[in-house]
């Protein structure tokens, strides 16, 4: 039946369709069906976080498939789980569709969200449909600690080091060059369809004493000043941790970009940034770009960085 709409097979025959598709990890012990699903909490406390997207906002259907969409919606919420330290464990999503959307479309949608979530150990478990002029996926993931403490943003101290882990840039270059109506370079354009976040950098940062940590969603400046408020310190970006890549590079120049606006302010890839104590040797897949020092507000080699920190919704 590919291409019928969701109004053909109604609410409850396109509930069937998607939960037909899922797997369900061990910690899964009553999964859709019934009235809520019910979760193994190992730790005894529940990370929760929750994250919406709307079509026309944060993903076009002429852009992104519905598979990588999928995967996106799910990385938003994942990505936000290991930057509190935490092993993603569920996902509910809740779909509000158009009436006209086809259930093949729906079908690869959920595809896309059980391949992400089960690629880091977690399971779609349940959520809400509903009909609606404007496509929007809300998703809320639950975490285990597995007995470590919660990392925060406000835990950082001056003289901390500042480290990344995972790429920052790559995603808003590509939804520059996709805005400008271009389809490559393909690398860049990839990153903007499917995240690459890097989960087990988190809980591998609690184990080794984080500070601090958080989700790069909105831009590396824009996020780091919530670090920076809620620790109540200063954060110094160097400017020479961040290599432009020959790709990027190229785009910039065609687009009249700067490329370091991409690195520093760009979001949605998901990168994770922490602060360690002076001492931490740092593993693969973590790189040191600043440090945390007295003060207020976030710098690049000392200076305020010339433009927007990063994505507002509002603004």
């Amino acid at each position: 039946m590919a291409g019928v709409s969701v109004a053909g097979v109604g609410e409850f025959g396109l509930i069937d369709r998607v939960t037909a598709r899922l797997s369900y990890g061990s910690t899964v012990l009553l999964g859709p069906g019934d009235d809520a699903a019910v979760v193994a909490a190992p730790d005894a406390r529940v990370v929760a976080t929750t994250d919406v997207l709307v079509e026309g906002r944060h993903f076009r259907r002429d852009w992104s498939g519905a598979y990588d969409i999928g995967r996106r919606a799910a990385a938003a919420n994942l990505a936000d789980v290991a930057a509190m330290g935490a092993e993603p464990t569920a996902l509910l999503v809740a779909l509000c569709v158009p009436a006209d959307v086809g259930t093949d479309w729906m079908e690869e949608l959920t595809d896309g969200l059980g391949a992400e979530a089960t690629g880091v150990g977690a399971s779609v478990v349940g959520g809400d449909m509903s009909a609606s002029p404007t496509l929007t996926i809300a998703v809320t993931a639950l975490g285990d600690l597995g007995g470590r403490p919660p990392v925060t943003r406000a835990g950082a101290r001056p003289g901390d080091l500042l480290a990344l882990a995972g790429r920052t840039g790559y995603a808003a270059a590509g939804f520059t060059v996709l805005s400008r109506g271009f389809r490559t370079p393909r690398l860049l354009v990839e990153a903007y369809r499917r995240p690459e976040a890097p989960y087990a950098a988190g809980p591998q940062a609690a184990r080794l004493g984080a500070t601090a940590m958080i989700d790069v969603s909105d831009g590396l400046l824009a996020d780091l000043g919530h670090v920076a408020k809620a620790s109540g310190v200063a954060v110094d970006i160097a400017r020479d941790a961040f290599e432009v890549p020959p790709q990027m590079r190229d785009a910039a120049q065609a687009l009249g970009v700067d490329p370091y606006a991409w690195l520093l302010a760009g979001g949605d890839d998901h990168a994770l940034a922490a602060t360690f104590p002076p001492a931490t040797a740092l593993p693969p897949g973590w790189r040191a770009i600043g440090r945390v020092t007295e003060g207020s507000g976030v710098t690049v080699d000392g200076r305020p960085f010339d433009g927007p920190p990063g994505w507002d919704h509002f603004r």
